[in-house]
Order: structure tokens, then sequence, then C-alpha cells
């Protein structure tokens, strides 16, 4: 048994220096990576006059779909590169791509003005940028988790990965923060410029620190390669089994990309901004002139949650079968899900985000496991890779869902137009030609007589829309994928669970 007679310290000492270099590495990459993707979904739909690119929720969804599907199917070929020429040579090709990508998506507005394309230039501008994003973190990926498994034994490999999932959690909260306090109210561009200066700053570790690992002398041929793939995909019980998943994936990834833009427009968080403020107020402003938390901080309650009871949670998870385990995790995260998006009341998302990240971290750990326990003994690492599917299928599918899906059911700005025409007469030519940051002000001032719109009036006029087209449906909507994939997953058991008993009686 991995580990056995050492004491958890003595695992720990066993871990190379390689081994913190990585986890440095991957501490920099994510502070970066989670910094920009806690403000881009506000940065890409605020208008240009708060120095937003101004897409349509629909845009957003495309581009993170592509984004999606680059980032995760890229690191299947990605770690073959990583194989054959160097885990160094990867890392820095690495770095130069997101080093550019950070700043693409800096200078967009810049870019897209000297263009003369307008907003249509703002959103190839950011599908450039989402791209280049998304490779250079596939490739990134494979050496820096090649790097753990090859500093790893078997007598620390659970403390090992235990550390280095630990170390991704840290950078993947600590980077909301900076970039809540970096970007002030509008100010995306220094988050960007911050994101490029932390990636550039990798490159010194790399090449002073970091040692290259040793790669295998032998390598598969390509034909033995394309064998091994095909047999991934005649595995039926397997391919099943990942389709199921992608249903948690397509609605996880809408907590981090569609989130805080319901946050932002509909969501009263005053109530907890205290908390906020006693927390991490010390460090700078994390809330809005409005009073409300900034929406990446109330997000961010899922990484917290995850570092304060991931090891409680998977010391608890770890007494039941990983498949019971991984559908009470899906389960407890559905309500969370639901509840992110039905209230407008700061301390019930809040504490529905909580509620969200306890699921996740019961069942994310159990998904892995379950496919190392029914990948056969010869195929546990191709099989591992392939794992990653249902994170590309989820998180593709469920941004160009959610993107149109919140445009004809979620948008404030959208809703404000047609109250002003339909409820309160004004002509559509002139609501047409609100500029978008104007709607709510002027809904706002028409409610009130023509009166300059004071902050009340603001959050009358928001609540109004809120009881008139209730946007909290678009949450039911993609709650119901989340539902489906639950309870596909507890009959995928249930079935697998009967058919292994009669094997098992049919061969006594």
């Amino acid at each position: 048994m991995a580990g056995k007679g050492l004491s958890w310290g003595q695992q720990v000492k066993m871990l190379p220096g390689n081994f913190w270099m990585a986890n440095w590495l991957e501490i920099n990459e994510r502070l970066a990576f989670f910094g920009i993707r806690a403000i881009l979904p506000l940065y890409m739909i605020y208008s240009v006059a708060e120095n937003g690119l101004e897409l349509s929720y629909t845009q957003k969804g495309i581009i993170y779909g592509v984004w999606a599907l680059i980032q995760c199917l890229v690191p299947m070929v990605s770690g073959a590169f990583t194989d054959n020429y160097g885990y160094k040579k990867s890392l820095y090709v690495a770095y130069t791509i997101n080093f550019v990508g950070y700043l693409i998506w800096a200078f967009i507005p810049e870019m897209a003005a000297a263009s003369g394309g307008g907003l249509s230039a703002n959103f190839w501008f950011a599908m450039l940028a989402a791209c280049t994003i998304g490779l250079g973190t596939a490739i990134f990926k494979p050496p820096a988790q090649g790097t753990v498994a090859q500093t790893v034994k078997d007598e620390n490999s659970s403390v090992g990965w235990g550390i280095f999932y630990w170390m991704v959690n840290i950078g993947g909260f600590l980077a909301p923060i900076l970039a809540a306090i970096l970007r002030g109210e509008h100010n995306w561009k220094l988050v960007f410029l911050c994101a490029a200066a932390v990636t550039a700053f990798n490159f010194i570790p790399t090449i002073f620190l970091y040692k290259e690992p040793e790669r295998p002398a032998s390598k598969k041929s390509l034909g033995q390669t394309g064998k091994d793939i095909v047999s991934v995909f005649t595995d039926a019980r397997f391919v099943i089994f990942l389709a199921i998943f992608s249903g948690f994936w397509f609605m996880f990834m809408q907590l981090w990309d569609l989130l805080p833009n319901f946050i932002d427009e509909w969501v009263f968080s005053r109530d907890v901004a205290p908390m906020f403020n006693f927390m991490f107020g010390w460090l700078g402003d994390v809330t809005l002139p409005n009073g409300n938390v900034k929406p990446e901080m109330m997000i961010n309650i899922d990484s917290f949650g995850i570092i304060l009871l991931v090891l409680f949670v998977t010391y608890l998870s770890g007494k039941f079968h990983p498949m019971v385990s991984l559908i009470l995790g899906m389960a407890i995260s559905l309500v969370g899900f639901l509840m992110s998006g039905a209230s407008n009341v700061g301390w019930m998302v809040a504490l529905a985000i909580f509620i969200f990240a306890i699921g996740e971290m019961t069942c994310s750990p159990k998904f892995s496991e379950y496919v190392g326990l029914i990948a056969p003994p010869d195929k546990k690492a191709l099989y591992m890779g392939y794992s990653n599917i249902p994170f590309a299928v989820g998180w593709t599918v469920g941004n160009l869902v959610s993107g149109p899906l919140y445009d004809s059911m979620g948008s404030r700005e959208n809703f404000a137009r047609q109250y002003l025409v339909n409820t309160l007469n004004m002509d559509p030519v002139q609501v047409a030609e609100l500029g978008k940051d104007k709607v709510l002000e002027t809904m706002a001032s028409v409610m009130n007589n023509g009166a300059v719109p004071n902050q009340e009036m603001l959050d009358n006029a928001i609540r109004t829309l809120w009881d008139a087209y209730d946007p909290w449906r678009v949450w039911v909507v993609l709650t119901c994928i989340g539902l489906a994939s639950t309870i596909g997953m507890l009959l995928f058991y249930f079935f697998t669970k009967e058919k292994k008993a009669d094997t098992n009686a049919v061969n006594m």
C-alpha cells in the first residue's frame, strides 16, 4: 500500500526539488490564468464606455465554446510533443503563447479601433485571444503534471498529488482576489498586463532551477497508438460513463462563465459586503461603488470552500464506493447550482456557491478514481488521458447553449429595453439608440418622472425587471441538464452493479 509505514512528514521529505519547482510554476500559471478568467465574463459583456468589449452573451458563449475545445483536446497531442522534444521546451512554448494571449486581451480595444471593425472586431480579437490562451494552457498541462508524475513514488504518490491539487486551488483562490483589487471598477487592462508579467516571470525559475525530467527512450509506433485510441472508444461502458458525466461539467462551468454576469446584473450583495470587507478589505477594494460585492469575489467562495474542507470531505467520501460518492456529489452540486440563480439575495447566492463547492469536492476526485478502477491494467494512463473528454464536451456545449439562452431569458439590458417600449411606452427607435450603459439609467429615470436616478431608483428598476421577467428561469433550464446527468449516473451505477452481480453469480 502506498505510504505504508511512512508518516506524512516522511513522505513529504521524499519529494525532490523538481516536484516543488513544478508546484511553483503551477501556482504562477494559475495566478495568471484564473486572474483573467475571473474578470473575463464581465469584461466581454461590459459596454465600451465601461472599457468593456460590449459583446452579446451569445458571442461570449461561442468564444468560450471554441476555447474549451482547444484547451481540453490539444493536451492529447501536446503530451506527445513533451515526451519527444522535452519538458523545458514545452514550457517555453506554453509561456510564450500565453504571454502573447494575455497581451491580446489587454489591447483588444486599441487593435479593434485600429482595424476599423467596430464591435465585430472586438469579437474576432477576443476569439483570437481565447484560442491563444487555450493553446498555451493546453501545452503547459502535460509537462507540469508529467513532472509531478515523474517525481512521486508509489510510497508518496497520494501525498504528492494531494499537495499539487492543493497548490492549484491556492492559485485559483488568490487569483480572483488579486484581480478584483487590481481592476478597481473598470481597469481590466491592468489585470491582463499583470497576468502577462507573471507568465514571463515563469521563464526565470524554468531556465535556472527546473531540471529536465528523464523521458522514456522507446515510443509506441503511430499505428499502435491509433489502436489504443480505438480501443478506448470501443469500450461502451467507458464511453457511456463519459457521456453521462459531461452533463455535470455542462453545469459546473456555468458557475465560472455565466454566474458572474448574473450576480453583476441581478444580485444585491450588500448584505454580505461586511464579511468580504472584513476578510479581504485590508488588501484593497473588493466591493463596487454601489456597495455590492464584486462578482469575482462571490464566485471565489467555491475555491475557498475547497481549500477549507477538501481534506475532510475527501476523507468522508472515501468511506463509500466511488460511484456512490460521485452521485452524491453531483446531487449536492445540483442543489447549489439551482439555488445560485434562484434568488437575488446576496447571502442566499453565497450559501448556494458554498453548497456547490461541497458537491464539487465530493464528486470530482471520485470521477478520476472510478476511471482508474474500470480501466484495463495496461491502459490506465490512456483512459485517464481521455477522461478529459467530458470536460471538453460539457464546457463547450454548456456555453453554446447558455449564451443564447441568457440573451433571451436573462439579460437585464434586453429586459430593460423591452420594458421601456412595452410598459413605459417609449419610442422604440430612441430605445434602440440608447448606449448599453445608459439603458437601466433611462428606465429608472422614466419610472421617476424624468428625475436623475440615484442608487435606490436603480435598485427599484432592477427589482421591477426581476419580478416582470423572471431571469432565474435560465438556471432552471441549465439545472435540468445537470439533473438528467445525475439521474443517468444513478441508472448507470445500478445497471453496471447488477450486471457485475449477475456475472459473478454465473462464474461461481
